[in-house]
């Protein structure tokens, strides 16, 4: 079994990123323990792709993924923006994979309009194959990043699962958090996709404070689900870490959609120290 190792999605720096520049917090992500990053959120303009590979040249950072859409898609209530996609702007997602040195590239979301019948989720699993099968030409591989509306049920069968069922060369960054908000056991659902789970999203649950002022009682019970520090909530990330491993994962990458004002080094920080108590120090 191949040594997986465990980095960081660098979506959780944007803030720094506004604060200190691209390149000064990558040395500083690697100045506290983390070797392996996961490209999420960041353009991928000149500027940008440069900063990035000189933190790698000069600290030692890998880039482990990638992002990049399958098509332009328009979110529900965003203002209107032309978004890069493997459709429209396929030689400059590989040559930017190629200038990182990079081999795989993860899509962060499914375009929502395949979710309307599982013929549509049937479509969208075939159109990612082709697409993977045009990347593997390149020498990339293309993972689908998971969340919780992929376990509405279509005829019975889990969305996500109709996907899996209906591709073969895709593969799949199961996010563990989004699993368990939708309802399903971590541990059990990723033995499932042994084999096409080369990527796995740490990202712990916890169930946060009731907001006291919010008059709508319904609202407020509804808002207290949080994303916590791995090791900080409720998920048995021991279990998780080791059926990842036993399913043939590769990266497992520490992601935490929101701090609730705490820095994201800091964050990121306990993430590790936990990760190390839990046994997972080689990893890093």
């Amino acid at each position: 079994m191949k040594q997986a190792k465990i980095g960081v999605i660098i979506m959780m720096l944007k803030k720094n990123f506004e604060e200190i520049g691209v390149y000064e917090s990558l040395c500083k992500l690697k100045d506290i323990g983390y070797n392996y990053i996961e490209v999420s959120q960041l353009p991928m303009t000149p500027e940008n792709t440069n900063a990035v590979r000189r933190a790698c040249d000069d600290t030692g950072l890998t880039v482990a993924a990638m992002s990049a859409m399958l098509e332009d898609v328009q979110l529900p209530g965003a203002p209107a923006q032309k978004r890069e996609n493997l459709a429209d702007d396929f030689d400059k997602i590989v040559a930017d994979c190629r200038a990182l040195d990079c081999t795989f590239l993860r899509m962060g979301i499914l375009p929502l309009q395949y979710l309307e019948s599982k013929d549509t989720l049937i479509d969208f699993a075939h159109k990612a194959d082709a697409m993977a099968d045009r990347l593997q030409e390149q020498g990339i591989s293309f993972y689908y990043h998971t969340h919780h509306f992929e376990f509405a049920k279509y005829d019975g069968q889990y969305a996500l699962d109709i996907i899996k069922d209906n591709s073969s060369k895709i593969g799949f960054e199961l996010d563990v958090h989004w699993i368990w908000r939708g309802g399903v056991d971590p541990v059990e659902f990723i033995k499932g996709y042994e084999r096409r789970v080369k990527l796995l999203h740490l990202k712990d649950y916890r169930i946060g404070k009731v907001d006291l002022t919010n008059a709508d009682v319904r609202a407020a019970m509804g808002n207290v689900v949080e994303w916590a520090e791995v090791g900080e909530g409720t998920l048995d990330m021991k279990a998780i870490i080791d059926a990842g491993l036993e399913s043939g994962a590769e990266y497992l990458i520490v992601e935490q959609d929101s701090t609730y004002g705490r820095d994201a080094f800091e964050s990121l920080q306990i993430s590790r120290d936990n990760l190390v108590k839990l046994g997972y120090g080689d990893l890093f």
